[in-house]
């Protein structure tokens, strides 16, 4: 813990270089020098991560922040979101606590949480953030999460034939420690396929937390009780997968071939949310419409699209025509609102190895690149283009129905 002298000296450098500090501190003969560096470098990773945090004082974080592995403050409310449209939510546990963000988010509005983590150290801090946040409603507890469903841990008075829980949220870490590509649950710790039947027993719904690097086919057919998929991206990028499942799931339909809806949804800072919704029948089931050449308006479905697979259906839901089936772009000669990506105006198009390119670039010094389905890398075309990063032109490398390759040079609009 920080004494008041180190508290007040946190608050005063939070905006300080931290390496620059580190040389003055020894001066400080009062001051834990490392204890004090770390909690100024972990204000500083949250101010944009997490700002409804970054305005309390007293709040304490680890040696090893690993702040890029937790939530941001914009995915932990979108969790928070989608847990107030359930039924009767009134507690929940959190069995892979962590640094405890996304558990802050949940608990608001619940009656009892229990958070559970193995690491000691960790447990102290949340039991120390959780007070500084003003959630006493989060017991801590140290431990196996696992081991504490598997006993049955109630909070509170256990009432007969209810289960211990509302909700169970988990977010299992994944196994290779080299970042290396994770496709399957059985990647992950703890292994949902061998502990799900066990997490249903003890809750109404479980909301799992997964790599958006996860395969979410595969994970679908070993977890055949989910009732909707959250592909969650900020700001265009691809964040995490949210899987929610349901322990009577025949409860939500009659339907024995009852079928998850994949919402697909992008947290924008600036601008409204974008959001889509389908299910996998529905875009295997439609006739993609093709366009033979790029029209007045191009279209770059955004990450979490792409991630879930949406392709043909974006030309029947928006009266679209894709360029290739592989390209992932989409045109139209009129202009379509709402579309949930980025959209574009189109000024011309050229073959990649027109040996008039510099004269198709009509004087452009400067370019945003896109490579969608085309041989060459962003680098290899700013060096034959001799474009330099930046500026408000957007070209988009790619390969149309016919696989000619081409650039297609574009403004936003």
């Amino acid at each position: 813990m920080l004494t008041q002298v180190e508290k007040d000296f946190v608050q005063s450098n939070l905006h300080s270089d931290v390496s620059a500090l580190s040389l003055k501190l020894g001066h400080f003969s009062d001051l834990n020098t490392r204890l004090v560096l770390q909690q100024i470098a972990g204000y500083q990773a949250i101010e944009h991560k997490i700002p409804s945090w970054y305005g309390h004082s007293g709040l304490l974080f680890p040696r090893s922040i690993s702040l890029e592995q937790c939530s941001s403050e914009a995915t932990a409310k979108y969790k928070h979101q989608l847990v107030l449209a359930l039924p009767d939510i009134r507690n929940m546990a959190d069995l892979t606590g962590g640094f405890g963000v996304d558990c802050s988010f949940l608990a608001q509005g619940m009656e009892r949480v229990l958070y559970v983590e193995r690491h000691s150290e960790l447990c102290e801090l949340a039991e120390n953030n959780f007070k500084v946040l003003h959630l006493p409603q989060i017991q801590v507890s140290q431990g196996n999460g696992v081991e504490v469903v598997k006993g049955c841990f109630l909070i509170g008075k256990d009432i007969a034939g209810a289960k211990p829980f509302d909700l169970i949220f988990i977010d299992p870490a994944r196994r290779d420690s080299k970042g290396g590509k994770v496709v399957a649950l059985s990647d992950c710790e703890p292994d949902l396929t061998l502990i799900k039947s066990l997490l249903l027993e003890n809750a109404k719904y479980i909301l799992v937390k997964l790599s958006p690097m996860l395969d979410i086919s595969l994970a679908l057919t070993f977890l055949p009780e989910t009732i909707a998929v959250h592909v969650v991206s900020v700001d265009g990028e691809c964040k995490e997968l949210l899987f929610l499942l349901k322990s009577d799931k025949s409860t939500v339909s009659a339907d024995n071939d009852f079928e998850p809806e994949i919402r697909c949804v992008n947290l924008r800072t600036s601008g409204q949310d974008q959001v889509f919704i389908f299910k996998k029948s529905e875009e295997q089931s439609v006739e993609c419409l093709f366009a033979e050449t790029p029209g007045k308006y191009l279209y770059e479905p955004n990450a979490s699209l792409l991630k879930a697979g949406a392709f043909s259906i974006l030309t029947k839901v928006f009266n679209l025509n894709k360029l290739h089936p592989n390209s992932h772009l989409y045109t139209s000669t009129q202009n379509i609102t709402g579309f949930p990506g980025r959209s574009f105006l189109v000024e011309s198009f050229f073959p990649f190895h027109s040996k008039d390119l510099k004269e198709q670039m009509n004087g452009i010094l400067k370019a945003n690149i896109t490579v969608r389905n085309f041989p060459n890398t962003v680098a290899e075309i700013r060096k034959k283009t001799k474009l330099h990063e930046g500026g408000d032109v957007y070209l988009f490398a790619t390969t149309l129905l016919n696989e000619q390759k081409v650039l297609i040079l574009c403004k936003k609009f």
